[in-house]
C-alpha cells in the first residue's frame, strides 16, 4: 500500500489543496499526524477538507489539544497570539475529538511526536522502540536512531525554514521506500488573508519575515 503522510498544517488551505491535487492519484491511503489547525486563516476549512478525504486516518497534535483544552498552554508569545485569534472563530471542535493518538502502519508508528519534544535532524535522540514517523518540529529528515528509523515529514503549511515550501512524505510499504517530497506554493495568499482577517501585526509580521525557497 502506497500512504501519503503528512502534517502541520496550520490552516494553510492553498497549500493543503495543493499537495492533494498534485498527489491526487499517487497513494491509497492519507494520514495526517496533526496540528491540522491555528496559525493561518482556514483552520475550520482544512478539518472539513480532510474529512472528506476517504481512506484515511486523521491524528491529534499539541494544537488541537490546545484548541479541546480552549487554552493555550505554552509560553510562546507569539504562538499565544496566533491561539488567541484563531480559536475565536473555530467551529469544528467534534470533529477534532475524534482524532487519534497514533497509528501504526506495516513498518511504522505514525504519531505528532516523541514525548512532546521538538525534534531536528541532529537531535540527540535515544532509546526508540520502533521506527517512526513524526512531525511537530517542521523540519523534514530521514535519519537512523540504533536499529530504527526516525522520519519527520516536515511541514505542509508553515514551513519554518521557507514559507513557501510544502513537506510531507509518500510511502510504500512494500518496497519499505520513503520519498521524502516538496512543493512550492505562494505563500502571499495566506499573507493577504490574514490581512483581510485583521490578524495582530505580529502574526503577519511572522510569515512576512521568513525566508522564500526559490525552485531547486
Amino acid at each position: 500500500m502506497v500512504y501519503l503522510i503528512c502534517g502541520d498544517i496550520h490552516g494553510n488551505l492553498p497549500a493543503l489543496e495543493l499537495m492533494l491535487s498534485k498527489e491526487n492519484s499517487n497513494y491509497d491511503f492519507f494520514i495526517c499526524h496533526g496540528d491540522v489547525v491555528n496559525y493561518g486563516p482556514w483552520s475550520n476549512e482544512c478539518v472539513e477538507l480532510l474529512n472528506t478525504i476517504k481512506n484515511s486516518v486523521l491524528l491529534q497534535g499539541n494544537h488541537e489539544e490546545y484548541f479541546l483544552k480552549g487554552k493555550y498552554d505554552g509560553s510562546n508569545f507569539i504562538a499565544k497570539t496566533f491561539f488567541n485569534f484563531c480559536i475565536q472563530n473555530f467551529t469544528q471542535i467534534n470533529q477534532i475529538k475524534e482524532y487519534k493518538n497514533s497509528y501504526i502502519i506495516k513498518n511504522y508508528t505514525i504519531q505528532h511526536t516523541l514525548n512532546n519534544n521538538y525534534i531536528y535532524i541532529d537531535s540527540d535522540v535515544h532509546n526508540i522502540d520502533n521506527n517512526y514517523i513524526i512531525g511537530h518540529s517542521h523540519q523534514q529528515f530521514t535519519k537512523q536512531v540504533g536499529r530504527f528509523k526516525l522520519i519527520n515529514t516536515g511541514s505542509v503549511g508553515q514551513n519554518r525554514t521557507h514559507i513557501n515550501c510544502i513537506n510531507y512524505i509518500i510511502y510504500d510499504d512494500a518496497k519499505d521506500m520513503v520519498q521524502l517530497k516538496y512543493l512550492l506554493y505562494d505563500h502571499k495568499i495566506i499573507i493577504d488573508k490574514m490581512k483581510n482577517k485583521n490578524y495582530p501585526k505580529i502574526c503577519i509580521d511572522y510569515y512576512m519575515n521568513k525566508n522564500i525557497l526559490n525552485e531547486i
